[in-house]
């Protein structure tokens, strides 16, 4: 047995430093954004001879402006320690991974998140966590979890082999971690058809492609699969298959044919149930041309369903409407919770922009009422960033980091783009105008004003607010512009391209920055 000095007070710090003192490298999971922030701080105190000034550099100007969570990253990579969490941007995460494997950094402190799917030179792999919340308390993680964190420990394209160590306090947490873990079975994997929004979305992408025509087709398709196959109760299934054929027909996603069906029959009154059934045989289906779109929108047709019926309800057009809408659907989720210290000021901003919500508000003992407030909140957050916000105050206000921005903004994307194409076939046309107004501001996390500027080709949030300040609102005050004013501001390579843009031809040769005057600034005489 491999014998750990002491040198700090905590087990998964001398584990770390072992691992470095040995030239080799580690993972350490655990369960939060927040530990992984904090093991990291701590490990990287603990290192005194690695200083990676450059990559530390890069790391903390990842953003257009560093966070505190840049910062702390920073500081954290300059000793050769990362740490890697949902919070951060694809560029950061890109960045921490390739320079683990190009040995700079030595240990990355980092979430399950990091555990599937990367095949990184860790020789250790360091399980702080095997607990987690959950809403029914503390609970074991599952044995397939443990396992895929454990076996990112001595890759065979780096290693010979590898240690997997967890983090036992006491003896009989030990014992169980063996039982469970070490000597335990794998859990179940189970369909994923099993969950209703996956399955409404397949039996209408079915239909809407012309490969299922019929509910008969439908039960015959779904019983070899996965899902029938665990399932096992093929009445139960059949249910399930009736019910999803009346939700979408009843959403109008789907429209039945009967073949056999004629003027006589149209008027008869009584039909016996032989007949009935044996009309049931006959029965196709086919998608409307709604249904064939949100189809092809990957959409769960509830949430289509849900945009519908409420985007008919605009009346004052506001972007409060569109924002509180696509929060309050499954594909946004998780919502940003509202805490005891958010009441006040999610109840405000619902009193002052109650008129532009289309949803109606819940009772507030009703079971729904929780998850309105929620939605709430997260339409509050869309609404601070269109009104020019950085991830600085999103993460002091809503503690939502970088990366969980950017992920929640495509995801808002995603969802007002199906609501703007739905818009279109239900000749919403105004609607259609707002929201693709709405998508921008998203884009960019800008006010309305800003937007004639954004057409120009590297003029951002922070450009375009800086010409607005300076007066020039719109693409034709580009044009008049002074040249010389124009580099003041922007300076001068990106000034030039943008009077380009708008035809104006500008000679480079001519335009001189005194080198002992201030940055940005042009002598009269040079122009």
């Amino acid at each position: 047995m491999t014998q750990i000095a002491t040198v700090t007070n905590n087990y998964v710090i001398d584990l770390a430093l072992n691992t470095i003192s040995i030239g080799k490298q580690a993972l350490v999971f655990v369960n939060s954004k927040r530990s992984a922030e904090k093991t990291a701080e701590d490990l990287s105190r603990q290192i005194k001879n690695v200083v990676l000034n450059d990559l530390s550099e890069k790391m903390l100007h990842a953003l257009p402006k560093p966070t505190k969570q840049c910062e702390r990253l920073s500081k954290c990579i300059k000793n050769g320690i990362a740490f890697h969490h949902a919070g951060l941007v694809h560029k950061q995460k890109e960045m921490i991974e390739d320079e683990f494997r190009s040995g700079k950094i030595k240990v990355i402190c980092c979430t399950p998140t990091l555990a599937a799917g990367v095949d990184l030179p860790a020789f250790r792999t360091i399980i702080k966590d095997l607990r987690r919340y959950s809403s029914r308390g503390l609970n074991w993680i599952p044995v397939l979890e443990y396992e895929q964190q454990a076996g990112r420990a001595g890759r065979p394209s780096y290693d010979d082999y590898g240690e997997a160590i967890c983090i036992a306090v006491t003896d009989s947490s030990r014992k169980e971690i063996v039982k469970r873990y070490i000597n335990g079975e794998v859990e179940e994997i189970y369909s994923k058809l099993a969950v209703e929004p996956v399955l409404r979305t397949y039996v209408l992408s079915l239909i809407a492609s012309g490969f299922i025509t019929s509910r008969n087709d439908l039960i015959d398709f779904f019983s070899k699969t996965f899902y029938a196959y665990q399932f096992k109760d093929m009445d139960k299934i059949k249910s399930i298959m009736d019910k999803m054929i009346h939700l979408l027909t009843k959403f109008e996603f789907i429209m039945k044919i009967n073949h056999t069906e004629d003027d006589d029959s149209k008027n008869n009154e009584f039909t016996s149930a032989n007949k009935l059934d044996e009309d049931n045989k006959n029965i196709n289906y086919k998608a409307t041309i709604i249904g064939k779109r949100v189809a092809q929108l990957y959409i769960d047709p509830l949430t289509a369903n849900y945009l519908i019926k409420h985007v008919k309800l605009v009346n004052i057009k506001n972007e409060i409407s569109f924002l509180q809408l696509i929060s309050h659907t499954s594909e946004i989720r998780p919502l940003l919770k509202v805490r005891n210290k958010d009441m006040e000021d999610v109840n405000e901003f619902l009193l002052r922009h109650n008129v532009f919500i289309l949803e109606k508000e819940p009772e507030i003992y009703d079971s729904e009422y929780d998850e309105f407030l929620s939605s709430i909140k997260t339409s509050m957050f869309f609404y601070d960033w269109i009104n020019e916000k950085d991830e600085e105050f999103l993460l002091d206000k809503y503690n939502t980091r970088p990366g969980e921005i950017k992920v929640k903004l495509d995801i808002a994307d995603w969802l007002l783009y199906s609501t703007e194409e739905l818009c279109k076939l239900l000749k919403m046309h105004s609607v259609v105008k707002e929201i693709m107004k709405l998508r921008i501001r998203l884009q960019f996390g800008v006010r309305e004003e800003l937007l004639g500027l954004l057409r120009l080709k590297n003029i951002g949030r922070v450009r375009a607010r800086k010409l607005h300040y300076n007066k020039i609102k719109t693409i034709e005050d580009v044009k008049k512009c002074d040249l010389l004013k124009l580099v003041q501001i922007l300076g001068k390579k990106t000034a030039i391209d943008v009077k380009e843009q708008v035809g104006i031809k500008v000679d480079a040769s001519k335009i001189i920055v005194k080198k002992n005057k201030r940055k940005g600034q042009i002598s009269l005489l040079d122009y």
